[in-house]
């Protein structure tokens, strides 16, 4: 289960030393709770509330890749692998970032729909063949308002960069708007994007 609420009350069992935690929860009926309640032991995971991107934004992002891709004479996957290496976010698994070894090219990898990797540069032979290594990207479909926030700002001064029409600016307020996002988004560091 998953849903949006906040801490009331924090206290120690002095018995156990362990933490009580008192939480109130939007979206939740009693049943849920009481199921919940029933099973031996629970994992918890609690992190910070975010809106979550508006399908308005995504739309847009997609919009702007494929006009960016029409001027560039690139396709539209290749375009949008490179956007996110620039202004997406990557991966990560237990705080370290994810990084991969494959054959595949670069020309290649950037033409992967559903893996965006950005190349780090380097390249070694193995057993005769080249071996290229990669950060990877979350899909946009990921982000949370402030990421996707920051993904399309890039996207929108690269587009103005190639003298492609925007939307208003206006409108692209009106949208971030919506998003409702905080501020704690960092850009990553670029690799080569191609």
């Amino acid at each position: 289960m998953e849903c949006r609420g906040k801490i009331t009350a924090i206290a120690q069992d002095f018995e156990t030393k362990g933490i009580l935690v008192t939480l109130s929860l939007a979206n939740v009926s009693v049943q849920e709770l009481q199921i919940l309640k029933a099973m031996e032991e629970l994992s918890v995971y609690l992190k910070r509330y975010r809106e979550k991107r508006s399908l308005d934004a995504n739309a847009y992002f997609h919009l702007l890749v494929g006009k960016l891709a029409d001027k560039l004479s690139i396709s539209k996957i290749r375009c949008k692998n490179i956007m996110i290496g620039r202004y997406g976010q990557m991966d990560f698994i237990d705080g370290q970032p994810i990084m991969i070894k494959t054959q595949i090219p670069v020309s290649d990898m950037l033409e992967q729909e559903n893996l965006h990797c950005v190349s780090c540069g380097g390249k070694t032979e193995e057993n005769g063949l080249q071996t290229y290594f990669y950060r990877v990207y979350r899909g946009s479909h990921t982000y949370n308002t402030e990421e996707m926030s920051i993904l399309i700002d890039g996207v929108v001064q690269e587009a103005k960069e190639q003298g492609i029409e925007t939307t208003t600016p206006d409108e692209i307020e009106r949208l971030k708007s919506l998003w409702k996002g905080g501020k704690n988004g960092q850009k990553t560091k670029e690799c080569n994007s191609e």
